[in-house]
């Protein structure tokens, strides 16, 4: 290996970085989308959770220790 041509050390470390650089400004990108989908998905989920309280509470229904739901009116 003491008789490599340094131009072709330097061409094959010029690869390797481009690659890597792609490598992470793909990784960023990737990383970004899903941060940006699990935004999107948690604002849908506390919408549905406000909408299910509307309907609930439109419906008399209330919620009593966790999962146990009585209508209003049977309540004593």
């Amino acid at each position: 290996m003491a008789e490599t041509d340094p131009k072709t050390v330097q061409d094959l470390t010029l690869v390797v970085q481009m690659l890597q650089q792609q490598m992470q400004d793909k990784f960023h990108t990737m990383s970004d989308q899903i941060i940006g989908r699990i935004d999107d998905i948690s604002s849908l989920i506390d919408d549905l959770e406000k909408n299910i309280a509307d309907l609930m509470t439109q419906a008399g229904v209330e919620e009593l220790e966790g999962e146990n739901k009585i209508p209003a009116t049977q309540k004593s």
